[in-house]
């Protein structure tokens, strides 16, 4: 579509949401204020810079092994540099402890310092984003045993501690210098793969180690921090120390931020509808959009059924303010650029389809009762000309519409990838 047909496109699709009362300009306007995190660990499968191992242990599985994996920093940032480039809009980077920039120098986690990524902030810097952080409690001799901040053996116990510590002080560096707040967010992989006895004691040290991380106080300014819980996972099937009860009692008595991540739940489970409830007693939520196929798969974001609740709940509650958005999802069996730009533009497609919606006239049949005219409304709502609006988003930040970024996510690959072979 040239961009004379985007305009007349637009044009119509803006006068029929007047109709609605819908202003598709305060909509654009909104969207594009809107940052999400996009995750470092689906460059490159989670491997990360640390040593060439990769991926080891610790719960987490990527699966496939599409070509043109990135090998080193600098070819994983040209390739959020392209990925970028086709999600409109300026959004943020998320990185990982294990994908430190130290010129090849070893470098134990619990001596990590802002030093070891400075690229990062000189990248990030000059293409004027913010970076979120996480600790890396996997992938490490001393998660080998699936304990990290609740193991008995109190000198491993404390070595992860001090990892959590130097990663927050990190983080802290982000913010400061980048001047825009970085999320650092704490998950672990500790819990049992057949049923435990003792439940208790886990969580005992799992509040005494997190409280020890958290002991140094840094201005909120420039510096959240986020704890995230799950059902389960690879090796912890039977019980996880850090469960969804556990951490939403410790956001709220210790005043973090509370992540919510779309497939750490049972697979019927929604985090649509836990995000009013939590924000009454939270300052604020990190959320982790994935898409769990059965159990926690993390496949690529869609823009599904799921994904527009979850931004339809940000919008109606009116909690955009209030809620870091962040994708978490690694697919190895496509192409990882490819995977970051759907995902990316699923999740944004999905905020300006909530921005869409005639809030006002479903709050109204709502109060009054009407709930037949409700479900109309909220069926119209999909035969609504939502694609013009998204087009027109699109080019007025000079990225390709849908169809188009497969051509220029091919030419890049045809481009660079064969250069990383061998």
């Amino acid at each position: 579509m040239m961009p004379n047909q985007t305009t007349k496109a637009y044009e119509l699709a803006r006068e029929r949401y007047a109709e609605w009362g819908v202003d598709t300009e305060k909509a654009i306007q909104t969207l594009t204020s809107v940052s999400i995190s996009m995750q470092c660990w689906q460059g490159d499968d989670v491997g990360g810079f640390e040593s060439p191992q990769g991926l080891t242990g610790g719960g987490i599985l990527a699966t496939g092994s599409y070509p043109g994996k990135p090998r080193t920093p600098d070819e994983l940032r040209a390739d959020a540099d392209m990925a970028f480039r086709l999600i409109p809009g300026k959004h943020r980077f998320n990185l990982h402890a294990i994908y430190l920039d130290s010129g090849g120098k070893k470098v134990e986690r619990d001596e990590i310092e802002p030093a070891h990524f400075q690229a990062w902030v000189d990248w990030a810097a000059e293409r004027g984003i913010g970076l979120d952080f996480n600790p890396t409690f996997f992938s490490h001799p001393l998660a080998a045993s699936g304990f990290t901040l609740t193991h008995t053996d109190d000198g491993i116990r404390r070595f992860w501690v001090r990892h959590g510590q130097a990663c927050r002080r990190i983080g802290s560096y982000f913010g400061r210098q980048l001047g825009k707040v970085c999320v650092t967010n704490i998950w672990i992989p500790d819990g049992m793969k057949d049923l435990p006895v003792d439940r208790k004691g886990p969580r005992e040290r799992l509040i005494q180690s997190l409280d020890e991380i958290l002991s140094e106080q840094i201005d909120s300014a420039f510096h959240r921090d986020a704890v995230e819980g799950k059902l389960f996972g690879i090796g912890s099937e039977a019980y996880v120390a850090g469960s969804h009860e556990f951490y939403l009692g410790y956001a709220i008595t210790r005043k973090t931020l509370l992540c919510l991540d779309s497939g750490h739940f049972h697979p019927t489970e929604t985090i649509a509808d836990k995000i009013s409830a939590v924000l009454f007693y939270l300052e604020g939520l990190l959320l982790h959009v994935s898409r769990g196929i059965r159990w926690d798969s993390d496949h690529v974001v869609l823009f599904n059924d799921d994904v527009r609740a979850i931004a339809e709940e940000l919008v109606r509650g009116q909690y955009l303010d209030r809620v870091f958005i962040g994708l978490d999802f690694f697919d190895a069996s496509i192409n990882r650029l490819a995977a970051w730009v759907i995902g990316m533009r699923s999740m944004l497609k999905a905020l300006l389809w909530a921005l869409l919606e005639p809030l006002s006239a479903l709050k109204h049949a709502e109060a009054e009762g009407d709930y037949t005219a409700r479900l109309a409304l909220l069926e119209a709502e999909k035969t609504a000309p939502f694609a013009a609006v998204w087009e027109e988003y699109c080019a007025r930040h000079d990225v390709p519409r849908d169809d188009q970024v497969i051509n220029e996510v091919r030419r890049y690959e045809q481009e660079v990838f064969p250069k990383r072979q061998g």
